[in-house]
């Protein structure tokens, strides 16, 4: 099918056209980054606004890249939730009246569920597998079997990995969102110059927990202001990755064991993350296991990532309803019953 995706979960007005949920054929994002770095955080009611502005000229710059029509598209994608309620109505409604002004179906996807296929769109990945999805809203550890059908394994209880990054960034003192640049200093820095907690490391589950390291992190500053650019920032910066690489590699190791699983796909926007990249390649590479990380432009909040799972679910005819409305909240382990 020639699809057209529109995601407005957050801070990103994004939108692409994608062949048989494959082949890419443009795929456009608006950030609102610099709006929202002004107050340290994401604004709903902002973004929200952000969304009305922008939507309609991103669609449309996606079709002229794309070189298609309107009249052309066979359906629509579109992000259902989780996110931000107002953010998500933007683009669910845009969706609904495309859908009915064209005559074509369109269903409404799970926000992570796009970032489980991304690396679809670069090489499929054999069923089943083990997926770890890193962002900064989620940290989860899930057992998929195929399209809809997820089982989660693990998930975190407080702050989020991508959380923890951008939260410690503010307490050293660099600008929103820091994540980036603390993987930046990292690479300068040694990352065995400060020992920081490795929380729920061996508590025998596959949750994770971060809230104690952002802490740890807070008290060390308090102790040692850092400045930045420094030296003492950079190892800061690589003590506290090393910390969270540590985690995510030892629970998702112990994910592959529990699992057996021979295939690994780690996806969401800490996906880019230098140290986690080089974690999960070296921990595959031990355990024989095949590693699928997508390149980092499809790693954050992208449209073109839920045609993936939106592709197969209108070919098989789980198009969604008119009366379907969005939800800030959706747990995955209840996609396959929620489809039509």
């Amino acid at each position: 099918m020639l699809l057209l995706a529109i995601e407005t979960s957050c801070d990103e007005t994004a939108a692409a056209i994608v062949r048989n949920g494959r082949d890419v054929l443009s795929s456009v994002i608006s950030s609102q980054v610099a709006i929202h770095a002004e107050y340290g955080g994401v604004v709903p009611e902002i973004a929200s606004r952000k969304h009305l502005e922008s939507l309609a000229p991103v669609v449309t710059l996606a079709l002229q890249d794309a070189g298609v029509g309107m009249d052309e598209l066979e359906g629509v994608a579109v992000t259902r939730g989780p996110g931000l309620s107002g953010a998500l109505l933007v683009g669910f409604s845009a969706a609904k009246a495309i859908a009915v002004a064209r005559k074509i179906p369109y269903v409404g996807v799970h926000h992570i569920e796009g970032h489980l296929f991304a690396s679809f769109l670069e090489r499929p990945v054999e069923f089943p597998f083990l997926a770890l999805v890193v962002s900064g809203g989620h940290t989860h550890l899930y057992h998929v079997t195929n399209f809809g059908q997820y089982t989660t394994l693990g998930r975190t209880i407080d702050d989020a990995a991508g959380e923890a990054y951008d939260k410690c960034a503010k307490i050293m003192g660099m600008p929103y969102p820091g994540g980036a640049l603390v993987d930046r200093m990292a690479q300068s820095g040694d990352p065995d110059a400060l020992r920081l907690p490795r929380p729920l490391l061996r508590d025998g589950t596959l949750n994770f927990s971060f809230s104690g390291l952002k802490t740890a992190v807070l008290q060390q500053v308090a102790k040692n202001p850092v400045t930045i650019p420094g030296e003492a920032a950079n190892d800061l910066c690589a003590s506290f990755q090393q910390a969270v690489c540590h985690v995510l590699s030892a629970k998702t190791e112990a994910a592959i064991l529990q699992t057996g699983a021979s295939r690994l796909v780690v996806a969401g926007g800490v996906a880019c993350n230098s140290g986690l990249r080089s974690s999960m390649t070296a921990l595959c590479r031990k355990l024989g296991v095949e590693l699928s990380i997508p390149r980092p432009s499809l790693c954050g909040d992208n449209a073109a990532m839920l045609a993936v799972p939106g592709d197969y679910y209108l070919s098989h005819g789980h198009a969604s309803p008119l009366s379907l409305d969005v939800t800030a909240t959706w747990n995955m382990d209840s996609i396959k019953e929620s489809l039509t």
